[in-house]
């Protein structure tokens, strides 16, 4: 595995690390015994950069990684995030049934519960899981500092944040890294997010580095199951389709001259943005974590480069990667 650092921290991060949400969260039925061998697998692969949310599972993502973190404590760098709140057990974050409390209030109760959960007795790397409308960034990342002096949290990040609440953010406390969407067909951080995030030497951690498993070419979109939170995405529904798996068709050919899977390629791609960049591809199956894992090996010319973007640029009515009410959340 080859390492990366987080942002001005000076830790040493697997270039490509773990979202555990799909382990039982959000992507169909859950498997609790594989989870568990994907994780330990993980510590054999040098993947030490693991990510997790109070949200996930209302807290059994927590309690699930947990079996694994906390008897190998050393050899992980923890994530978690807070501020989602479920009226409904079964809503997904920036649906209807969820609602985001970004107060210092609420702070104090969820990172106490997240410590118990994750059965530790610092978090690495906390992040606030959006920017609360209702709630000054100042006055939430001022109480998020409050848990690093009092040792309960490390280090501070925000999630789908915009450059102007970078800024505010950055002013109170230093921010270690930004969580955002982040893939081939997901670029909404390149013109104004990621310029900030450089100039104040915040790390870009993606999520859905592969677009929600669209670009790897092995999604059949109409056997989703109805538990597959994908269904209520725009880039999974019938308007885009057609469209979609056309273009995951075309990447996948171009993986295939490389000598490399689709998944593969699409995490060297956005490896190749910049080292201050670390992925956190989702998986709960050892096949795709070992796939994964090995596109740190994948080097890409700058030809590679135009040609990825040629196939992008030729299916470009990809769909929006939320719908309208989850939009409203990100970015701000």
């Amino acid at each position: 595995m080859k390492f990366r650092e987080l942002g001005k921290t000076g830790e040493k991060l697997s270039a490509i690390g773990l979202g555990c949400m799909g382990m039982n969260h959000g992507y169909g039925t859950a498997n609790d015994e594989e989870s568990i061998a994907t994780l330990h697998l993980a510590l054999d692969l040098g993947i030490n950069f693991w990510d997790t949310a109070d949200i996930y599972a209302n807290g059994k993502n927590e309690e699930l990684v947990a079996k694994v973190l906390a008897p190998n404590r050393d050899k992980v760098f923890i994530a978690t995030k807070f501020g989602f709140r479920q009226m409904d057990s079964n809503a997904m974050p920036g649906m209807p049934g969820s609602y985001f409390d970004g107060s210092p209030a609420y702070l104090k109760t969820a990172v106490e519960a997240s410590l118990k959960r994750l059965n530790i007795n610092t978090i690495d790397l906390y992040y606030a899981h959006r920017i609360d409308p209702n709630v000054p960034v100042e006055d939430m990342v001022g109480a998020m500092a409050e848990l690093v002096k009092e040792g309960k949290v490390r280090y501070l990040g925000l999630s789908e944040a915009s450059a102007a609440s970078l800024r505010k953010a950055y002013a109170v406390h230093p921010i270690a890294a930004l969580q955002s969407e982040y893939s081939l067909l997901t670029r909404d951080v390149e013109p104004e997010i990621l310029p900030v995030c450089r100039e104040l030497g915040i790390s870009l951690v993606p999520f859905s580095p592969l677009s929600r498993g669209l670009i790897t070419n092995t999604l059949k979109i109409d056997e989703l199951g109805a538990n597959d939170f994908r269904k209520t995405l725009p880039r999974f529904g019938d308007d885009y389709k057609d469209n979609n798996q056309q273009l995951a068709a075309a990447f996948a050919g171009l993986a295939g001259q490389k000598n490399c899977t689709p998944a593969q390629l699409a995490l060297a791609w956005v490896l190749a943005q910049g080292e201050d960049i670390i992925p956190i591809p989702g998986t709960k199956r050892t096949k795709y974590l070992r796939e994964n894992a090995a596109s740190v090996d994948i080097g890409l010319s700058k030809t590679d480069l135009k040609d990825i973007q040629t196939i992008i640029d030729k299916y470009p009515d990809t769909g929006m990667r939320y719908g309208e009410g989850a939009l409203k959340l990100v970015n701000n």
